[in-house]
């Protein structure tokens, strides 16, 4: 999965050698969230988790100019409801500089497609009730809270019109 977009960037799915530039933009997340000395991540232990013998987690990274820019990190959950996998957003990230290219809305897609490929029945995540601006761009691609949870989720008709922009 590798795809072109604006401004000469690719989405695609993350590889060996992008451990440097995914935990610099998960540390510009901790700081945009306030918790500047939250992370203990390491490369060591990204290169683990993300290439391993047997990976549970995921990433999908924006690329341009040889620097990434944008980061969706992600693993597979279970819903005992629906007797299907899904897919748990665990942090979506777009450096500032370059937030004005849809590169947030792209990664979003790239998972809700990955979600309908395999049949999975949902795509969700957790954000910080106090971050409007990203609460604003769920609701603008359909996402809805969960009853007293700030869970996000997109599902039927929302999460195929997400995985579908990816097509434009």
């Amino acid at each position: 999965m590798s795809r072109t977009l604006s401004a000469d960037a690719t989405l695609r799915e993350a590889r060996p050698g992008d451990e440097p530039g995914i935990l610099s933009l998960i540390r510009e997340l901790a700081i945009y969230e306030k918790e500047p000395d939250a992370v203990e991540n390491t490369v060591e232990a990204l290169r683990a988790s993300l290439f391993g013998a047997e990976p549970k987690v995921f990433a999908h990274v924006v690329e341009r100019d040889g620097e990434i820019v944008g980061i969706a990190i992600w693993f597979v959950t279970y819903s005992t409801w629906t007797g299907r996998h899904g897919i748990w957003l665990e942090d979506l990230f777009v450096d500032e500089s370059q937030r004005a290219f849809g590169y947030g809305k792209a990664l979003l897609a790239s998972l809700a497609a990955v979600c309908v490929a395999r049949g999975y029945s949902r795509l969700e995540w957790s954000v910080l009730d106090w971050n409007e601006p990203a609460i604003g761009f769920y609701r603008a691609i359909g996402a809805e809270p969960m009853s007293e949870w700030t869970t996000q989720r997109l599902t039927g008709g929302a999460l195929g019109a997400v995985a579908a922009a990816l097509g434009d």
